[in-house]
């Protein structure tokens, strides 16, 4: 699947498999599985929860922002700017 061109509905259904993965790592806490197959399911939903978060700005850089871009209005367009530089600032903060 191409996570880039996901539409909404694509988005919720990969959200619901998620979401099932979730209920695993859950259940394998429950059931005190080995501590590195449950990390290596966290992982997995972390990577599958990015390609999602990926496509939704996609989708966002490729309408709201464009669409800010092209307008007239300066406000808008500086909103959309630091939206997006907030965002980024935000995803690359790592903390342990």
């Amino acid at each position: 699947m191409d996570w880039i061109t996901m539409k909404s509905e694509e988005v919720i259904d990969r959200l619901n498999t998620i979401e099932g993965h979730i209920r695993g790592i859950k259940r394998m806490i429950g059931e005190e599985s080995y501590c590195v197959d449950v990390i290596q399911q966290i992982q997995a939903v972390q990577s599958a929860l990015n390609k999602v978060s990926l496509s939704i700005l996609d989708n966002h850089l490729n309408s709201c922002v464009i669409t800010a871009l092209r307008g007239e209005n300066l406000q808008e367009r500086e909103k959309v700017l630091e939206e997006i530089l907030q965002l980024f600032g935000k995803s690359t903060r790592l903390t342990y």
